[in-house]
Formats: structure tokens, sequence, C-alpha cells
């Protein structure tokens, strides 16, 4: 499947990254956790060069959590300071204040002997799009500071939002690169509602979801659904639509409905917690 999304107001916002990055002292980036590899945006490695850098694996609850573990300690051994978190309820709120603090130790203590006090840590919010910036930002905040949804694309613009005397956080568009290397990267984001449904074949990206799970986690569709997993994708597919009634007229299965249905059920955690790619060296 062919993945390769790029509109115009990614473009713009990339651009305004690039301005905005020479007023923070620190970029947090947000990552699914279910695919820490496929989230990362390599651009944001390239704007943020020279900053201090706090990685964020947001919605580790939906993650497995030994596999949230190999993430932490892969990422880590870049340099980069990490941190598990679930932004919907707020659970490593406390360790990611603490943590921008210390990601920016060196340039408290270099404002110190500037006799600069007081000054708050900067820091730019980004990631790829329905990452969960927004909520990340409105659980540090407190309140509804950042504009937040369930699709792509929300937040079209910058905003500062301070959380405290000692951090304002710069919230910012996410945006994706404009080719994906590797195509399961796509399918990946794909399946995580990253890309926009409006343009992707909502049936075939069920069935290579299927597939996918067959070979991870192959009782999920079972227990969940009570279907026979050993059938094809596109049989399980009619099997699901037709154990939750998704009908056409003439009582055919509707599987473009189940499709929908998969998809929402897999990224709302219905089917378990579930990881879709491993560190280099692990198994995916």
């Amino acid at each position: 499947m062919d993945f390769q999304w790029y509109p115009g107001h990614m473009t713009k916002a990339k651009r305004a990254m690039q301005e905005d990055i020479r007023l923070v002292d620190l970029v947090i980036e947000l990552l699914d956790a279910r695919a820490p590899g496929s989230s990362r945006n390599p651009d944001i490695d390239t704007l943020a060069k020279g900053k201090a850098r706090l990685v964020v694996l947001n919605k580790a609850d939906l993650a497995d959590e030994s596999a949230n573990r190999a993430w932490s300690d892969y990422l880590s051994g870049s340099g980069a300071s990490v941190l598990c978190m679930d932004a919907r309820l707020g659970n490593g709120k406390k360790k990611v204040q603490e943590g921008i603090l210390k990601a920016c130790e060196k340039k408290i203590e270099r404002d110190r002997r500037r006799g600069i006090l007081n000054r708050p840590v900067r820091a730019m919010v980004a990631g790829i799009p329905n990452v969960g910036k927004s909520t990340f930002i409105n659980t540090l905040a407190g309140r509804a500071s950042a504009k937040t949804g369930n699709k792509p694309g929300v937040t079209r613009g910058n905003q500062w939002i301070r959380l405290n005397k000692q951090v304002e956080l710069l919230d910012t568009p996410g945006i994706l690169w404009p080719k994906f290397e590797d195509p399961e990267a796509g399918l990946k984001l794909a399946w995580l509602g990253s890309i926009k449904e409006e343009i992707l074949n909502t049936t075939g990206l069920a069935t290579e979801l299927i597939d996918f799970l067959q070979r991870s986690k192959p009782d999920c569709l079972a227990e969940h659904y009570g279907i026979l997993p050993e059938a094809g994708a596109e049989r399980i597919l009619e099997q699901i639509a037709e154990a939750r009634n998704c009908r056409m007229k003439g009582n055919e299965p509707d599987t473009e409905r189940a499709a929908f249905l998969l998809l929402n059920d897999f990224r709302s955690n219905r089917l378990g917690r579930i990881t879709l790619e491993l560190p280099e060296g692990g198994k995916d």
C-alpha cells in the first residue's frame, strides 16, 4: 500500500518549527509506544540538533509492558532522556515535569552562573499527527490549553502554554516526513490513525492488520470476536462482519464496516495491549 501523504500545511508547519527552534531550550518528542520506531520523525533529529532532548513514549498503556521497557532502554542508549506516559489519564505527569528540568540541568546551571534567575525552561512539543501532543500538554497544564482530537491534523498553529514558573511549552502541529523509506512504517502509522483515513483503502488496511495479528497475537481476534482464526484475512473480515451484524442489502457481510470496526477496536485497546515493533535486535 502507498502511504505518501504530505499536505501543504505540513510544509508550512515544518518551516515554522525551523524558525521557532531557536526560541527553545528543549525538544520533547512524543512517540506512540506501540510503534516508537515508525512514529519517530527523522526530520526532528535535524531540527533539534544541539538542543536538549526528552522522548516520551505516549499511550504506553496500550503497548506491551515488556516492549515499553525494551524501547526505553534502546532510546536511552542514543543519549535521550526517555519516559513512558499515558497522557489521557495523566500517569507519569510528575515524572515528565521532573524530566524536563533534569534534561535542562546544564542550561539552568549556566543561567545561574550568569546571574539569570527564575527564567523558565522553554520546551517545544513535537511529534507526528495523532500521537497525543495536545492531550499531553493539557494534562501537564491541568486545563484545556491546546486543541485536542482523535484525528490527525487538529493542531494547525503554534501556541505557547505556561505550565508554571519553571516551564513553558510550545505546542506544534503534527508533521510527517515527505517519504516513507520503509513501507512497513507507513502501514503501522495508518493502523495507529496517524494518516487521514480519507486517503486509505480501509478494507486493505484491515486485512493487513489481520495478517499481522495472526502472526504476532493469534488469539486476540478469536477471543474478541468469537471467530475461527485459522481462516485467511479476507474470510476473517467477513466473520467479523457476521459476528458484529455488519450487513449490506441482500444480507451480505459488510466488510468495509467491519474493517472500520476492527481498526477502531485495535486503536482503542479492545484487542489488548499490542506493540507493533521492537528495537533492532528484538523480535516482532
